[in-house]
């Protein structure tokens, strides 16, 4: 990787978990909650959705490990939270889930564009094929990620609108032991396994070359 692509990858990460927070707050809006919007954060300028440790810091980390060769056995990347108020929706249980998954949904989405590009420009440079492909992978994973259904992430989120509501609440109680319990997944490659497992399918799906 040298140093335009390490710059280029960090605009793509960047602008793929906004858009990911941005599309969180437009299905909110759609079903009535106007609090995102209130927040000014239905924008893809980045100054509102900048989270130090998960915009900036650990994307910095992790692209500059792969930049040096040195390549971590994780990723993890976050904008800062779209503010929703689901008591605001027209339909609660439906509004939680669509809201949910709307920013999984511009991950997959940005996948799809990137290896649509990838494919219709066959007489790109190496380096342009090469933007296409990490703008497919890096949002395959975010996507996959934010599907792992342990709070905070989007997946947790997702099933428990749709849980009856005393094993949401039972469910619920694991909100303040989610992050924990994340990087203890992160750590015994629990997180790994899983993102590998669906990951490599998915880019042979799409075509994608596996590194």
């Amino acid at each position: 990787m040298d140093g335009q692509f390490f710059a280029l990858s960090i605009i793509i990460l960047l602008f793929s978990v906004i858009l990911h927070e941005v599309m969180h707050g437009l299905m909110a809006l759609k079903f009535g909650d106007h609090t995102a919007e209130n927040a000014g954060r239905l924008t893809l300028n980045p100054i509102p959705h900048i989270d130090p440790i998960g915009t900036i810091f650990l994307p910095f980390i992790f692209l500059l490990s792969t930049y040096l060769g040195n390549g971590l056995p994780f990723f993890i990347a976050w904008a800062k939270p779209v503010p929703v108020n689901p008591l605001n929706f027209k339909d609660i249980k439906k509004g939680e889930l669509l809201v949910s998954l709307a920013g999984i949904g511009s991950n997959f989405a940005l996948a799809l564009l990137g290896i649509a590009l990838y494919y219709i420009t066959p007489n790109s440079s190496i380096f342009l094929k090469a933007v296409w492909l990490y703008t497919v992978r890096i949002n395959l994973m975010l996507g996959v990620f934010n599907l792992i259904p342990i709070p905070p992430l989007d997946g947790s989120k997702a099933l428990m609108s749709q849980l009856p509501y005393y094993l949401a609440k039972e469910y619920q109680k694991l909100e303040p032991y989610g992050f924990l319990i994340l990087i203890a997944m992160l750590y015994l490659g629990v997180v790994s396994f899983i993102l590998s497992s669906i990951l490599i399918p998915l880019q042979s799906l799409l075509g994608v070359p596996i590194i």
